[in-house]
């Protein structure tokens, strides 16, 4: 609980600073879960050269993160393979007037 709290304290402490991002950790079953809004929609998407294909990993495409009030490009990488699942990868979504983060996860 006091994780939480924290991690509220500061997201509000963002936004009263004039932070153009929110992002806060809620208490989930597994796992937090990191919601990012974004004011204004991403760049166009990089293409990168995929590698050849690994054993025991799946590729993890570029994308753009929201840091500091602006989009940073985060290169592609390797995903330790998990037996009986795909990855889908991470991808934003528009949220009203806002763009909103959706990780990468295992389904």
């Amino acid at each position: 609980m006091k994780k939480s709290y924290r991690t509220l304290v500061a997201g509000l402490v963002l936004l009263a600073a004039g932070g153009s991002a929110i992002s806060l950790s809620l208490p989930a079953a597994a796992a937090e879960v990191v919601v990012v809004d974004a004011l204004s929609a991403p760049p166009p998407v990089r293409y990168e050269a995929v590698p050849e294909p690994r054993a025991g990993y799946v590729w993890d495409r570029g994308h753009w993160r929201w840091q500091r009030g602006h989009y940073v490009w985060v290169t592609g990488h390797w995903q330790a393979e998990r037996v009986g699942y795909h990855w889908v990868p991470g991808h934003w979504v528009a949220h009203g007037p806002h763009w909103r983060w959706m990780p990468g996860h295992w389904a």
